[in-house]
């Protein structure tokens, strides 16, 4: 996605050699053009699985997830990282720790939103270490869904993320792939 990487290049900032910012794109603010091109896109690679549901986890991976779903017609669920009052105390719950916020936390999934009659497009937004994306394709699995494959909108490839969940078996497809932050520039591969 050509645009997508030029709006990096010219958006995005580098806070060290492994933190890219990109709070204009995806985190904070969201093009609602941009993003539902990102959609269209994921659509477009995972067209031939019959994917009946979009999974993400809340929050920056929420926007190009439901215009994935959107354009795919399934319906998008999103695992929670907060318990409410009104969580299903049954759900099916994984600890995680997270790169960009230096915590761990646990992401929740209601178990009437997955089946083993589901076959899941997993869409986030970024990837690094792969920690949440781990946690996420463990509720999947635990949950007897088929995982179709994940999506990732930018895939830090000097990272061992998607590399690590590659070599699980799992179909990763990313919109870009940053091979270095080095210097203070972005590298594509």
């Amino acid at each position: 996605m050509d645009q997508l990487k030029e709006r990096i290049l010219r958006e995005a900032s580098i806070l060290n050699q492994d933190v890219l910012k990109l709070d204009a794109l995806l985190n904070h603010q969201v093009d609602p053009l941009l993003t539902q091109e990102m959609g269209k896109e994921f659509a477009r690679l995972y067209a031939e699985s019959p994917i009946t549901k979009v999974i993400t986890v809340e929050s920056s991976g929420i926007p190009v997830a439901y215009a994935t779903a959107l354009a795919l017609g399934v319906p998008l669920v999103f695992a929670r990282r907060k318990k409410t009052l009104i969580a299903d105390p049954d759900a099916y719950c994984e600890r995680v720790p997270s790169f960009t916020k230096g915590i761990v936390t646990d992401i929740m999934v209601s178990r009437q939103f997955l089946s083993p009659s589901d076959t899941v497009l997993f869409i986030d937004d970024i990837i690094a270490n792969g920690d949440a994306a781990r946690g996420l394709i463990k509720i999947i699995e635990r949950s007897g869904a088929k995982l179709a494959g994940l999506g990732v909108v930018v895939e830090k490839s000097f990272q061992a993320g998607a590399r690590t969940i590659r070599e699980q078996g799992v179909r990763v497809e990313s919109l870009v792939r940053i091979a270095s932050l080095e210097g203070g520039k972005i590298r594509f591969e």
